[in-house]
């Protein structure tokens, strides 16, 4: 009967470091490519954001996806904005909290998927959502900047497609705070664009890690392995 070979562990050890190592050079490239997106998207953010003071209309290739882009990302930031609301109206809050949480939800909705991955370890799919936290806040931004165009926010303008009260107005109002609406909105813009531009870096640091760290947990892995 032929002996077995007293060699057969250590060519599954070889073949899964380089199963291994294939996978994180995958995922590696896949952090890379998804980083450069992101960093040109912030830098023409402004340039074709509608509700920026950089916006310029025109009809480029580039003006089209991201009016796409912003339509559909509108859409859904609507949608959550709105849902907020409509907890209040079911759950009768008092009329300052059902305007707060309109933007509240707005804002939850990508903080608390960039918490649920950062809990699974996830920190590159959790600084992605936090991007959408700052760009979110961004929205925030330009429509605390339309408070003074008055309590009735027209049907065109609605997201439901009816007169509605302006959110801003509303709040800004109650606290004596409406003469300040251009302050608050720019530092808002400003907050925004610092979370974003966190949320870049943090990619950076992810998709170009440390390679003598890395080589010291690999290190540290293995000598678990040989110790078990």
């Amino acid at each position: 009967m032929p002996e077995k070979n007293p060699f057969k562990h250590l060519h599954q050890d070889h073949d899964e470091n380089e199963r291994s190592e294939s996978s994180l050079h995958s995922k590696t490239v896949a952090k890379r490519v998804t980083l450069g997106i992101f960093v040109v998207f912030l830098l023409l953010f402004p340039h074709y954001a509608p509700w920026e003071p950089g916006y310029a209309q025109g009809d480029s290739l580039l003006q089209r996806i991201f009016t796409l882009y912003f339509f559909v990302a509108n859409q859904t930031l609507g949608i959550v904005h709105e849902g907020g609301h409509g907890v209040c109206y079911i759950l009768r809050c008092p009329e300052f909290v059902t305007m707060a949480n309109g933007t509240l939800f707005q804002l939850l909705f990508p903080g608390l998927i960039a918490y649920y991955y950062h809990r699974r370890g996830n920190l590159f799919a959790a600084l992605i959502a936090l991007f959408f936290v700052g760009f979110s806040l961004q929205y925030t931004a330009w429509y605390l900047s339309t408070a003074h165009e008055g309590r009735i926010l027209p049907a065109h303008k609605s997201f439901l497609g009816v007169d509605a009260i302006h959110d801003f107005n509303y709040m800004l109002s109650v606290m004596g705070l409406l003469a300040y609406e251009s302050l608050i909105a720019g530092f808002t813009r400003f907050i925004a664009y610092l979370i974003m531009l966190a949320a870049v870096i943090g990619m950076f640091f992810e998709a170009f890690p440390n390679k003598h760290k890395k080589s010291v947990k690999r290190g540290r892995r293995r000598e678990k392995k040989t110790f078990k």
